[in-house]
Order: structure tokens, then C-alpha cells, then sequence
């Protein structure tokens, strides 16, 4: 069987370092074993964070095995936090359905504002729902976390500032108003406010903002008295603050704004760990290109940094990086931003690509990691930089290479790396509550 292996690789004209790469890789299970897929990652176990990525932000495969390996961290190595690349507010909605906390109004749902199908999924609802039952089985302070890292969130934050203050200060609550009234007439589209600074000469809101997450700061002690949470209001006051500045650098600089939201996504990665204590451990779900790290990419070389890197700074070998990777298939994403979601088809990966080297490694799911153990011959055989592929929420074939592909050192950028050679899109969930849920169920407030 070796042999004809070896002669297959021979034939198809394989990179080398596929047949090192079929040497080291572990065939994974099926998704459908959930507990046997999961156990393939114990080895993370006793990290401080892990990392898990994904290639696109619409394929199933990605969403179902990091619900498999959180469920697994969660249930056998102690993991209490779930932080995603989502909104905060947002997040905070399944946060308080997923703790069995008390349910609040909302004229919005959870997650609709583009793009909806990456996080209003049956992958994700499924996740939820599972971490709904286990914090059910657990005393309420042991209940795990569910929360978003991200920083478009203007108008909902601001709402949930005022929100909050209006129950435990209304005299602070009408000076928060005027404070943040500098920005009413662009909190639906705050992109128009980036570009009247820019292009408008508009002076900028900063500094009533600032004051704002000042005044609420100064009176911490105060109100952590009061009843509510004052870490939702504070990290709402602190994406306020962000986001102002993230719309008026989006239209100078798209590497500043880069990373100034991957710093936010750190920062508040960084105050969710020291909320929980000194035994906190994250799971985090972002794409690859927030969860590598950025050094080792054709981003960091041009300035850019993200939460994989400073991960990787600040906790060492504490940090798992966790890449992956598909071939083809299908894939939930828009052609422009805004648009309508499609289910569009995903080319083959390039030949000079890492995705090609897996594929041609003929096991059509695997782990492959080199943290461990003494690897230097698979690391060698990757260190050779290649194009990786990256596919956000919008994806254009017809301009793949110089839209969708960047350099990458696979073995810097992530710790082990997750292959799936043929993927389908996720399934969005329609505008109603799934099928059994609750009234208070919060995709479908």
C-alpha cells in the first residue's frame, strides 16, 4: 500500500513535502463522532488559550469541528470562556440564553447586521444549544462564557452604555447622552462618519468618547455596587471608544485600522481571562488570519499585527495556534459587502499553495501539528514559503490570486493545522426562532 502511495504521489507530480506531510498527519474521525473528533485535541488541553481558525467564514466543516474541540476542551480540561469574532453585544444576548440569565428586549435580533450567515448558522445554533445544556448541569459560577472580540458595534454599544446607566445613575445617563451626541447622526452607518472626517473636514467626536469611558471609569467602584453588570457597560464604553477611531482610520490607513481592531480583540481576549481569575482558559474562534501569527505572513511583513501574535507574546507556549485549510467545495459568501449571501463555489487550491501540499497528501482529513515532539524534518519541509488562501465573507474567483491569496511560513504561523480536502457551505438560519426554541431564544428576538 506504501508503494502505491509513493508511486500516486510520483504520478500526480507532488510537492515533496506532501509525502512528509502524509507521514506526520493523523487522520481525523468523522464530524459525526463528536466525542472521538474532540479527543484528537486533548493534547491542547493544559494550554492557557487555544486558537481555532478557519479559512473562510462560511464553511460548515470549520464552524462543526471547533464545536467539537470546544465541547471537548470545555468538558475535560476545565476551558470556561467561548470568545468569537462577533460583536459584543450581540454576544452578549447568547452569552445570557447560553448561562440561563434573564432575558432582555431587543428591537434588533442577535447578529443582523452583515455578514448574518456567519454566526446566524444551524452550525452555531447547534453549538449553543449544546452549551446551553452543560452550563444547565453546572453551579452558576462555573457557567463558560460566551463572548464576541469585535468592534463594529457603535450604535449597539452606545445603546447598552445608556442603557445600563440609566439604571444605576439617570443624571450620569443624560450626560452620557450629550457626550455621545457628537456621533447620533452617523450611528446607523458609522463608515459615513469615517468618511465626513476624512473627506468633510468634520471634527472628529473623540473627545466627548473619551470623556465618556473616563467618567464611567471614575466611578467603577461605585457602581460595582450597583446592580448590573458594569463589565458589559465598561466594555461597551471601551468599543464605543474604539470604534470612533476605527472609522476615522479605516479611510487613512487600512493597516492602522487592522490593528488597532486586533489590539481591541486582545484587549478585551486579555480583561475576559483576568475577570474569570487566575485559573482562566480561552477558546477562541476567529479566522486564520486573526489567529496566526501575523509574523509569519506576507501581513506582518508589511506592518500588520493580530490576536495570534500578541498570543504568542504574551503567553508563550500557554497559546495553541490552530490553522485551517480546505481544497474545494462550497462556501457561504457575498460577492461586495452588503450583498445577499450566495453559496458560491470554491475553486481548487493553486498549485505553489500549502492547501495543494495537503491535498496532494491524500488523507482527506487530518491534524497535522509540530508543537510537539521531534519534527524537524516536517517543519523543514513546510518552512518554504507559499500562498496560503484566505476567504472572508465575500468571495471573488474570477480574482482569486490577488484577492483571496497571501504568503505564509505555515509552521511560524500556526502550531498544528486542520485539513478538510472537500468542504459545503454552512446553513443560515431563516428569520424565525429554530424549530423547539424559546420565545427568548436569541437568534430569533
Amino acid at each position: 500500500m506504501a508503494s502505491n502511495i509513493a508511486e500516486l504521489l510520483r504520478s500526480t507530480g507532488a510537492d515533496e513535502a506532501a509525502a512528509i506531510v502524509r507521514r506526520y498527519c493523523e487522520p481525523l474521525p468523522s464530524l459525526d463522532e463528536v466525542d472521538a473528533f474532540g479527543q484528537m485535541f486533548d493534547r491542547f488541553g493544559d494550554a492557557k488559550v487555544v486558537l481555532l481558525g478557519e479559512a473562510t467564514h462560511g464553511t460548515s466543516q470549520f464552524y462543526r469541528a471547533r464545536a467539537a474541540i470546544t465541547r471537548r476542551l470545555v468538558e475535560k480540561h476545565g476551558f470556561n470562556i467561548v470568545a468569537v469574532e462577533a460583536d459584543w453585544p450581540d454576544a452578549a444576548r447568547i452569552d445570557r440564553h447560553v448561562r440561563h440569565g434573564a432575558h432582555e428586549a431587543s428591537a434588533e435580533k442577535a447578529f443582523s447586521r452583515f455578514p448574518t450567515w456567519m454566526w446566524r448558522n444551524v452550525e452555531v445554533h447547534d453549538f449553543v444549544e449544546w452549551l446551553r445544556a452543560h452550563n444547565g448541569k453546572v453551579p452558576s459560577e462555573a457557567r463558560v462564557q460566551f463572548a464576541g472580540l469585535d468592534i463594529y458595534s457603535l450604535n449597539a454599544s452606545i445603546a447598552a452604555v445608556l442603557a445600563y446607566l440609566d439604571r444605576v445613575d439617570p443624571a450620569e445617563a443624560k450626560a452620557a447622552r450629550i457626550r455621545y451626541g457628537c456621533l447620533t447622526a452617523w450611528q446607523g452607518d458609522p463608515a459615513r462618519y469615517g468618511r465626513a472626517v476624512f473627506h468633510l473636514d468634520k471634527s472628529p467626536c473623540e473627545d466627548g468618547i473619551v470623556a465618556q469611558l473616563r467618567a464611567l471609569l471614575d466611578k467603577r467602584l461605585i457602581y460595582m455596587r450597583e446592580k448590573g453588570d458594569f463589565f458589559d457597560a465598561e466594555q461597551n464604553a471601551r468599543i464605543v471608544h474604539a470604534a470612533e477611531h476605527y472609522y476615522r482610520l479605516m479611510y487613512r490607513s487600512a493597516t492602522d485600522s487592522w490593528n488597532l481592531r486586533d489590539r481591541h480583540m486582545f484587549d478585551t481576549l486579555t480583561r475576559l481571562l483576568a475577570a474569570h481569575g487566575k485559573d482562566s482558559k480561552a477558546i477562541v474562534w476567529a479566522h486564520n488570519s486573526h489567529i496566526g501569527n501575523a509574523a509569519a505572513t506576507a501581513m506582518g511583513w508589511q506592518g500588520e499585527f493580530n490576536i495570534g501574535e500578541s498570543c504568542r507574546a504574551a503567553y508563550g507556549d500557554d497559546a495553541v495556534l490552530v490553522g485551517f485549510g480546505t481544497d474545494r467545495g462550497t462556501v457561504a459568501a457575498a460577492d461586495d459587502w452588503g450583498g445577499p449571501m450566495k453559496v458560491k463555489t470554491v475553486l481548487p487550491a493553486r498549485p505553489d499553495s500549502y492547501e495543494r501540499v495537503f491535498r496532494q497528501a491524500f488523507v482527506p482529513a487530518s491534524l497535522t501539528e509540530w508543537r510537539s515532539g521531534n519534527k524537524k524534518e516536517l517543519r523543514d519541509a513546510l518552512s518554504k514559503p507559499r500562498l496560503e488562501r484566505a476567504i472572508g465573507v465575500i468571495y471573488r474567483p474570477e480574482t482569486e490570486l490577488s484577492s483571496h491569496y497571501f504568503e505564509a511560513i505555515l509552521p511560524d504561523q500556526f502550531d498544528a493545522y486542520v485539513w478538510f480536502e472537500e468542504t459545503v457551505a454552512v446553513t443560515p438560519l431563516s428569520g424565525a426562532p429554530p424549530h423547539g426554541a424559546p420565545d427568548t431564544y436569541p437568534f430569533g428576538l
